[in-house]
């Protein structure tokens, strides 16, 4: 496979329930899905379409180009099958890269080991075919390798991305229990938001819903906080360099070399941003260091001066007219809260939707669903999400005049998109 050149399928990783969302997103950038499982997408596609991925995805993690399937046993079988991939023509002989994996295979105890001898496969069939070879370890500026081995099945990948598209880089300082990224942005997308009404997240934290509305409602792309991708580590990206047959045909037939085309890609993208007319959003929080922390992740992330913040209960958030949305992400009982202890929390919630934001759209996020029924309206729809390991529902609730209200929610069906 050449990856500059050729088409091949791509497959987009994200977090366990996010893979309604990524789905919608692949199909509005108009890709057509192959397949998918419980966390990936798989599409086809080349050089402009992996860049793309990484640049607009708000909901993945990965973007994944397979080099080789297989079944595999044990480490010494696989030590073979990575060795025989011709890493010569992706990495610099000169050059970094990293190992990470998934290892579900009862033969292997200690997990890090596939990762290990990953490395030394690529070093030693480096060093037999180019007589150098290149150095590796944790850190995430060169090329990446993902590793997936599940019993016997084996899955070797280039991973263009490197670190993962969840980590946008604008989250300075994380605060208690803070949203993942991609977590956010798949909550506030099976919303429904238009990004043109107010967008509200009170209980805000460190802001990481407010921030994914704001850049959202910019059309911002997400990968443009990145300054190194996977993909640009790889042999052949870089715009002159001496014999190097890969960028020269990519030059030939796109009339630029990788590196360029991403350079204009990433250029449009930011053309394409709104620059004016954006809606309100607000965030706020009873906790002043909290409030103070999403100011200076929303600083980081340049969208400071879209989002109105304020500290004050949850309860006392100041609402511009409706429509708009809701967003709030209350204590579970897991982590930060203590089980019962929280049905007042969850009532007062109800009261805040049920009198003070008629006409907007509610969602909370809660892993807790005795708790959630305990805001007494009923949903209209609950989209299964999961925050680390902890099973979440968004239960979205419509806030009409006359809205109906009662505790059991039991005969709402679950959506698996938004």
């Amino acid at each position: 496979m050449n990856i500059w050149k050729d088409t091949y399928p791509l497959i987009i990783s994200c977090a366990r329930g996010l893979v309604p969302q990524t789905s919608k997103e692949l199909t509005r950038l108009g890709f057509a899905i192959i397949d998918s499982t419980e966390n990936t997408v798989v599409i086809r596609g080349g050089m402009r379409d992996m860049m793309t991925l990484n640049l607009q995805l708000r909901t993945a993690h990965r973007v994944l180009a397979p080099l080789l399937r297989t079944e595999c046993h044990d480490l010494y079988q696989f030590y073979d099958d990575v060795l025989s991939i011709d890493w010569e023509n992706y990495i610099e002989p000169d050059g970094y890269f990293t190992v990470n994996s998934v290892v579900h295979n009862d033969n292997i105890r200690d997990t890090r080991m596939p990762s290990l001898k990953a490395k030394d496969a690529i070093a030693d069939r480096m060093r037999q075919k180019c007589g150098g070879r290149p150095d590796s370890g944790r850190e995430t500026f060169g090329s990446s390798v993902f590793v997936y081995w599940q019993d016997t099945e084996l899955i070797i990948y280039l991973d263009t991305t490197g670190e993962p598209l969840s980590k946008r880089g604008y989250r300075k300082m994380p605060g208690a229990a803070p949203m993942q990224e991609t977590l956010a942005a798949g909550c506030i997308l099976a919303s429904e938001w238009d990004a043109n009404s107010p967008f509200i997240s009170p209980m805000c934290g460190s802001g990481t819903p407010a921030i994914e509305a704001a850049l959202l409602a910019l059309n911002r792309a997400p990968g443009s906080f990145k300054s190194h991708f996977g993909f640009m580590a790889l042999k052949g990206y870089r715009q002159t360099i001496p014999g190097e047959t890969a960028a020269t045909s990519v030059r030939q037939r796109f009339g630029a070399s990788p590196e360029q085309i991403w350079k204009d890609m990433v250029a449009t993208a930011r053309a394409a941003e709104r620059k004016q007319g954006l809606p309100p959003i607000i965030a706020t929080d009873i906790d002043g260091e909290a409030v103070e922390t999403a100011r200076l992740n929303a600083i980081a992330a340049g969208v400071s001066e879209y989002i109105s913040f304020g500290t004050c209960d949850f309860a006392a958030t100041r609402l511009p007219p409706p429509p708009g949305v809701i967003f709030m992400n209350p204590e579970y009982g897991e982590r930060l809260g203590e089980g019962q202890d929280l049905e007042p929390l969850y009532r007062r919630i109800g009261d805040f939707l049920k009198q003070k934001c008629i006409g907007y759209t509610g969602c909370v996020l809660t892993g807790n669903m005795e708790m959630s029924r305990k805001i007494g309206l009923r949903s209209v729809r609950r989209v299964p999400f999961f925050n680390g390991p902890i099973e979440c529902r968004l239960v979205v609730f419509n806030l009409y005049e006359g809205t109906q209200s009662g505790e059991g929610d039991e005969g709402d069906g679950e959506a698996a998109g938004g």
